[in-house]
Formats: structure tokens, C-alpha cells, sequence
């Protein structure tokens, strides 16, 4: 306990201080919650149906193969009580210790005293074997169609991955051992932390995963010269300043998705993949999105394609006097572009020399592990919530993609933050995840029906712009860099639909890590490697046993392959004309915080 300064006894100053901050805490903890917003059913779960279809599995099985059940319920009753056996005879011996720890080791339990405290071990081993029964039973259920399985075997390790020992105070040794060592000051200064997110999000919590005020856009992150040089309804074009005194002479333009803010191309000087193209002799273009509000609502694919994609191939060849651009689309902008190119091939439109995607899903027959989330019961919760709002709002998108990796960027963070009182770390990657925008009501519907659901585009039936395209319309060379754990965009499935292209020219990289990291990877790190076949078989598992590992980031590798298709070295071009003058200095007003626009 804190003591005087003499030794005599307890700080009861500090002590005082503290009781009033927790007072003060609780009205603003109430405050917070009372703005909570009404979330429909439908965006908090699965719908009923996935449940009976289980629970009529479960039966079926109970009913067919009943010595199944019962030797899986004897193995599982078996382990526990041996383990408790085990604890009572390590106590009854005298001795205050652990019994023997067989494992396996996890993350969420690397604190000493998980290993060898009686009580906190035998918990520990307790819930892993509970979850082991768990997911082995449902991984074990047949009478399931496959899709089904899938999004059981999800949803029942998110109420696993809940009920973990660690996530509760009175459960974590580490959390409750931080307190005592702080007289408390630790859990005080969780509940500042909480209060905190509650009252950033309407009552809602989402966890703050990195230090909100260590990064400031356009000082320490995202902070490449350049200037705004056009601007409209749905986008600013940002081009970058020169830092070679002569240029390729086609220009790149790159198109992040409008999920989140461009900037994650432009972390810091050493992490830029914007800045690093720059100095590779391209000219750069990067389309800044606008974050949208509710007057948005009718803003669908048509519009981001001829006012952002379109307009943008149009500007920048305007302000550099050349009749082709480079091309880069990352994630749903990748999708994006690929349907942009099919348009502008039905239209004649030859403006694109090359396409690169980063993380892209053309093919979504197979949805990868977000597949979870578009079955009608989500999509029409969805649906009914931007129907009433106008948008959709990035709080949702936010926690969706949060859950798909629940113990690294929601528990483990809420342990840290809530629990051991910690200050979210200063790290600039997942400071650009918690910088979400708002997706508008028609765009939002038609992405997640015509293209996630109904696999349009794969199909040959998408309507845009007033022709229907498909991904054989894709006919320029191009290049695309997946990631071998990326749990957004399968890289199997990306390799599905980048070989449906009809282009003859195709490169595909698989690159290591997932869908972030690996695509943020430059040379000087050299932290993880990639895979490169020349040829396309038919299915991806024989092109990666084909593939050659390589050591090191994929980046020069994609600058060899663009440097063909870039053309000749011209006089460097400085950000904007006469006709086009810069308006903002880069990284403009569109990415800056604030409210929607």
C-alpha cells in the first residue's frame, strides 16, 4: 500500500484523489452508456436459423451414431477429472505448486503465474480443455451443409474465446498481481481507459488500439510532399512532388479502398510504399476518398466509378499530357478496378496501360474467413440499418473486421487497456485501423448483394455504368500481390479471380503475412518474403507448390515488372498546371479527422 512519506502509514491523499476520480468515472460510465445506440439483433449474431439447423445436427447425430457422442463426452469428462486428480494430490502433498503443465502453450496465458499457481493453472487447463471438447465436438458434427459448418464453427469459437479466464478480472492473476502493485492505481486508470472508448463511440465500445494522441496526419504519418491538385463530391487526387530529377513517363495512380483512409500507403518515411514509388522514378497519384454522411445515401457503384475512378484516369492524364496511366487498386478499390477495366474495354476506353492489385477478391464463390458475415441474415440487417441511416456507419465495419481476429484486436488489447490500466502503444499501423469511414447506403447494399452474395462479376451479369461486365473484359497486363494470411481476402480466392481475367499478360506474387503487413513490407525491413510462379494452373494449391520463395519485400520485384510498362525517362513533373493549380498541400482535407463529410 502507498504510505506517507514518512513510512507511517497509507498515502490516504492519493487514496482520496483516487475515490473521486472513480466517482467522477461512474457518472461519466453512465453518461456513455445512456447515448449507447440501438443496434438491430441482426447486426449483433447469426440468425435463428443457423442455431436450429445445429441444434436439428446435433439431434440427427445424437440419433445415428449415439457411441460417437458418449466417447466424445467420456474423453472430454476423462481429461478434466484427471486434471483435477492431478491439482488436489500436487495440493494434498504440501506442496503449493502446479501440477505438471502438458500444454499447449497460448498467448493469452504467458504470465507466470498461469503456469505455476494451483489455482489460476488448473482454470487455465480447465477452459482449454472445455474449448477443446467444444470446437471438437462442432468440427465433428456432420448433417451440416459445409457453409453452415463454417459459420458454426466461427461463431462458437467467438463464445470460447469469450469465456477465456483472462478476459475477467477476477480470473487473470496478472491483472488482479498489476493491481496490488499499484495499490489499485491500475484498475483506476482501466476504468479511465474505458470510460474513455464508451464516450469516443456513442456508448459503444470499441477497444482504442493504439495511442490516439501519438500520431497526427500530415506531421508523423501520412506524410509524404505533395499537393491536393482536384477535388469533388467523392475524392481529392493528391499528387506527390518528385524526388528523382526525371520520371517514367506514364504516370501511377493509386486507388486505396474508401474503407478506411489512403494513408495506410504513407505510414512514415521508412513504411511508405507511396514515398518509395516516388523515389523509384513514377510520377504518383493517390485518390484521397471523402468520408461519407447520410446525404450520401444514393452515392452507389456507378458514381464511385465515373466521378472517382474515371475522373480521377481522366485528371491524371490531363495534368501530364499522356494518353495512358498505371493503375493500383488494394482491396475493394482492386475489385473496383478490375470491374472499372471491363467498363472501359465494353466503351473502347484504352486509358490503362497496366492494373496492379493489392489483396483483391474478383472470384467470390469462396469467401474466405468475412464469409461469416454475408449471409442474408447480416446482409439484411445491414441493409435495414443503411435503409434508416443513409450510411453505414464504420463503427460496424470496424468491429466486423475486429472479431475475425477477436483474442489479438479485442481482448488482448482490453486486458491491457482496461485491466492492467495500460496507455494504448504508440504504433502508427494500428492507429490508420481505427481511422474508419462511413460506407454510403446504395454502394454499401450493392457491393455486399451484387458482387460478395451474388458473385456477379465472376459471373459475367454485373451491371455498371449501363453495360454488364465480367472479369474476361479484363484485358490489360497485370499484376497481382496477395497475402498468404490474409483473413479479408483469401489469397486463394484472389488467385481464382485474377486468373478468370482475360488479360495474357498475368503476374501473380503471393506475399507473406496478411493483409496489411504483407502489403506493407518495404525493402529495408526485409521482414518477410514472397512467392513467385510464372505459370497459372488451374487450381492455387499447384501454382504454390510451383512457386519459388523468395527472401525480402516483393516491392523491387513489382517495380521490375511496372518499369517495362512506366515508358521513358521525361523531365520530372511537379504537382499540378496552370489549368489544374495544387489546392491543399498533401495529404489534404478529405483524410483529415472531424466529422463526416
Amino acid at each position: 500500500m502507498t504510505t506517507d512519506d514518512d513510512g507511517s502509514g497509507p498515502n490516504l491523499e492519493a487514496l482520496n484523489a483516487n475515490i473521486e476520480r472513480i466517482e467522477d468515472l461512474s457518472q461519466r460510465l453512465v453518461s456513455a452508456l445512456a447515448q449507447r445506440r440501438k443496434i438491430s439483433p441482426s447486426l449483433q449474431g447469426p440468425g435463428e436459423d443457423l442455431y436450429m439447423k445445429a441444434a436439428s445436427a446435433w439431434m440427427a447425430e445424437m440419433m445415428s451414431n449415439p457411441s460417437k457422442m458418449i466417447e466424445h463426452q467420456v474423453g472430454y469428462w476423462g481429461k478434466t477429472l484427471k486434471h483435477y486428480v492431478e491439482a488436489q494430490q500436487s495440493l494434498t502433498s504440501g506442496k503449493f505448486a502446479a501440477p505438471e503443465d502438458p500444454g499447449p502453450n497460448d498467448r493469452r496465458f504467458a504470465g507466470d503465474l498461469w503456469q505455476t499457481h494451483p489455482y489460476y493453472n488448473w482454470l487455465k487447463q480447465q477452459y482449454l480443455l472445455s474449448s477443446e471438447a467444444i470446437t471438437g465436438a462442432v468440427e465433428k458434427l456432420d448433417h451440416l451443409e459445409p457453409r453452415d459448418r463454417k459459420r458454426l464453427e466461427y461463431f462458437s469459437r467467438q463464445i470460447v474465446d469469450m469465456a477465456s479466464p483472462a478476459n475477467f478480472l477476477g480470473t487473470n492473476p496478472d491483472a488482479l498481481a498489476r493491481a496490488v502493485e499499484t495499490d489499485g492505481q491500475s484498475l483506476v486508470d482501466g476504468l479511465e481507459n474505458l470510460v474513455r472508448d464508451l464516450e469516443a463511440n456513442r456508448g459503444d465500445l470499441l477497444v482504442t488500439l493504439a495511442d490516439p494522441d501519438a500520431f497526427k496526419v500530415g506531421e508523423n504519418i501520412g506524410c509524404t510532399e505533395g499537393s491536393v491538385v482536384f477535388r469533388n463530391r467523392l475524392m481529392e487526387l493528391i499528387q506527390y512532388a518528385p524526388r528523382t530529377e526525371t520520371v517514367h513517363r506514364t504516370p501511377l495512380v493509386i486507388f486505396p479502398p474508401w474503407i478506411n483512409k489512403f494513408y495506410i500507403l504513407d505510414l512514415n518515411a521508412e513504411k511508405s510504399f507511396i514515398r518509395w514509388a516516388v523515389e523509384q522514378g513514377h510520377t504518383v497519384f493517390v485518390v484521397s476518398w471523402a468520408n461519407p454522411d447520410a446525404s450520401y445515401a444514393d452515392v452507389g457503384m456507378n458514381d464511385y466509378v465515373e466521378e472517382g475512378f474515371l475522373t480521377a484516369i481522366e485528371e491524371v492524364k490531363g495534368i501530364c499530357g499522356e494518353e495512358k496511366v498505371n493503375a493500383i487498386g488494394y482491396c475493394i478499390a482492386g475489385t473496383t478496378l478490375s470491374a472499372t477495366l471491363a467498363l472501359m474495354k465494353k466503351r473502347g476506353d484504352a486509358s490503362v496501360r497496366s492494373a496492379t492489385f493489392f489483396t483483391t477478391l474478383t472470384d467470390f464463390s469462396d469467401q474466405g474467413e468475412v464469409g461469416v458475415f454475408l449471409d442474408d441474415d447480416f446482409v439484411d440487417g445491414i441493409e435495414e440499418e443503411v435503409t434508416r441511416s443513409g450510411v453505414l456507419d464504420s463503427f460496424y465495419m470496424s468491429r466486423t473486421f475486429s472479431f475475425l481476429r477477436a483474442n489479438d484486436l479485442v481482448y488482448r488489447p482490453a486486458i491491457k487497456s482496461y485491466m492492467m490500466g495500460e496507455r494504448p502503444p504508440a504504433f502508427d499501423l494500428l492507429f490508420w485501423n481505427g481511422d474508419g469511414t462511413n460506407l454510403p447506403a446504395r454502394m454499401a447494399v450493392e457491393y455486399l448483394r451484387g458482387l460478395c452474395q451474388e458473385d456477379r462479376l465472376a459471373e459475367g451479369t454485373f451491371r455498371l455504368c449501363g453495360e454488364t461486365v465480367a472479369l474476361s473484359d479484363v484485358s490489360v497486363p497485370l499484376c497481382a500481390v496477395a497475402c498468404e494470411t490474409d483473413h479479408i481476402a483469401a489469397w486463394r480466392s484472389s488467385y481464382r479471380g485474377i486468373r478468370q481475367m482475360g488479360s495474357r499478360s498475368k503476374t501473380f506474387i503471393l506475399a507473406e503475412s496478411g493483409h496489411i503487413a504483407g502489403i506493407v513490407n518495404p525493402p529495408a525491413k526485409n521482414k518477410y518474403g514472397f512467392f513467385l510462379n510464372e505459370d497459372m494452373p488451374e487450381l492455387p494449391e499447384d501454382w504454390k507448390e510451383g512457386a519459388a520463395r523468395q527472401s525480402g519485400s516483393w516491392w523491387p520485384s513489382w517495380a521490375s515488372w511496372i518499369k517495362s510498362r512506366a515508358g521513358a525517362q521525361v523531365p520530372a513533373r511537379t504537382p499540378g498546371t496552370t489549368a489544374r493549380p495544387a489546392l491543399a498541400a498533401a495529404p489534404g482535407t478529405y483524410v483529415l479527422p472531424g466529422e463526416a463529410a
